[in-house]
């Protein structure tokens, strides 16, 4: 065996002794203990939702469910331009990249050399060589692979995040939509208001002249009148500023320039929540959270495991034009033994790291209960107001016609008019922002269940 391969040989062996010895690292499972069992696991999961609910299945492609092809499209062009959305990818990018670097503590480090010098003046004249050098630090304890397991943790986490964003923007997309649909409605009634009101000042106008009613009906119809165009314009700047919110989202100019067709679709039936605990590893925001404790875990082991020895070894393989060959082996061995308490402070940082990510964990996953009861609680409430305010609207009709006859054969003052108009169209206008809401607290009950959209 000639001198230069010795050394080779001899670096494999040792890698290959380190190997065996090498120690293991707590699998996912292990890592994330601390929040799937025991009390936080008994503190966070139900058998049941307190609020009313069917239980089965989680809805899943819950956008085609409102039977909206405009809405379909709407989500799939802001998939494809949404610049948040861009972000979460670029970070996904971002995390893959720091895991590769991670990863590649574990291989054997190459670097070559070369070198040069014109040396006249002395005896030696031209000196040149180069060479390769190997370096490999043995993960003997586990420290390094506990850095990569943490950062493959940070980027799953990441990917966990990029999935929930792109469920959020699927249901703001939905949101915008159906709100700028809603101001639609609004700005569109309170054009036929402008127009009803406008009609009354005409009438009063005529009976003032025949002398049935006095000047005060005049005002009271003008003022009326002058409201109603006030309400429509504050409707037509509620519709612009909604179509800007949506363009924002797909990524467009916010020029307003977006139809709108002022159609709320029905409100689909009701759907399956499924049970509590499911929630835990349905939630794309929850999955995060918990791979974040895995990360944390593993960085506070990879803090702690930098108080045993580390051993590295290192290989020089070259040429010279002062020998035809070199070659060298290094081994060496690293054991910190004062440091200032600089490793103790890292390892109480790492620490608090790890219990601030449990207690993150906890809270998400309890802000996700309670968006889950609050829209179960919501669906039922709001469809109940609905329906009385259906109810309101038909009779307010009903009574404004009346007094509408009544005041033409002078039975009733015009403010008697006046009354039960307003009531009319005050109830109208609340029953299509509550069949606005029902649409949106719906939405928000998919994103809150984890369902997906496609």
């Amino acid at each position: 065996m000639t001198k230069t391969l010795r050394p080779i040989c001899l670096l494999i062996c040792l890698s290959a002794l380190c190997a065996g010895c090498a120690g293991q690292i707590a699998t996912h499972e292990e890592a994330v203990e601390s929040v799937r069992a025991g009390e936080m696991r008994e503190r966070l999961e139900g058998n049941q939702w307190s609020a009313k609910s069917n239980q089965g299945e989680v809805d899943d492609g819950w956008l085609k469910s409102f039977n909206d092809p405009t809405l379909l499209s709407l989500v799939q062009e802001a998939e494809q331009n949404n610049f948040e959305l861009q972000i979460a990818a670029a970070k996904i990018d971002q995390a893959m990249a720091l895991t590769n670097k991670a990863g590649a503590s574990l291989k054997p480090s190459v670097d070559l050399a070369g070198g040069y010098a014109d040396r006249n003046f002395d005896d030696f004249g031209e000196v040149f060589g180069g060479g390769l050098t190997i370096s490999w630090e043995a993960d003997v304890w586990g420290r390094i692979r506990s850095g990569v397991a943490g950062a493959e943790e940070t980027a799953a986490a990441t990917v966990s995040d990029y999935a929930y964003a792109r469920q959020s923007l699927a249901a703001a997309t939905a949101n915008s939509w159906f709100l700028a649909n809603s101001s639609k409605l609004l700005f569109d009634y309170a054009n036929e208001i402008d127009a009803l009101f406008s009609e009354s000042l005409r009438i009063v106008t005529i009976k003032e002249r025949i002398g049935q009613v006095d000047q005060q009906d005049i005002h009271l119809a003008k003022a009326n009148l002058a409201k109603a165009k006030e309400a429509a314009r504050q409707a037509e700047a509620s519709l612009e500023d909604s179509k800007r919110s949506l363009e924002i989202l797909l990524g467009r100019y916010p020029g307003a320039e977006i139809q709108a067709n002022g159609k709320l679709p029905a409100v689909p039936p009701p759907i399956s929540a499924g049970i509590p605990s499911e929630l835990l590893e349905r939630r794309p925001d929850l999955i995060a959270a918990e791979q974040r404790v895995a990360a944390a875990f593993y960085k506070q082991k990879e803090a702690e495991l930098v108080k045993l020895p580390r051993f590295s070894f290192s290989l020089t393989l070259g040429l010279t034009n002062l020998r035809d060959a070199i070659s060298s082996l290094a081994a060496g061995i690293f054991a910190p033994l004062y440091k200032g308490g600089a490793i103790e402070a890292d390892i109480a940082a790492a620490t608090a790291v790890q219990k601030q990510a449990i207690a993150a964990y906890g809270h998400a996953a309890l802000q996700a209960f309670k968006e889950v009861e609050s829209a179960l609680s919501q669906e039922e409430h709001l469809g109940q107001r609905e329906k009385y305010l259906q109810i309101t609207v038909d009779e307010n009709f009903k009574a404004y016609q009346l007094v509408q006859k009544q005041y033409e054969i002078g039975k009733i003052d015009f403010l008697d008019v006046l009354n039960v108009q307003n009531k009319w169209v005050q109830a109208k206008i609340a029953l299509i922002n509550i069949s606005t809401l029902r649409l949106l607290n719906r939405v928000q009950l998919h994103l809150a269940l984890g369902g997906s959209f496609e």
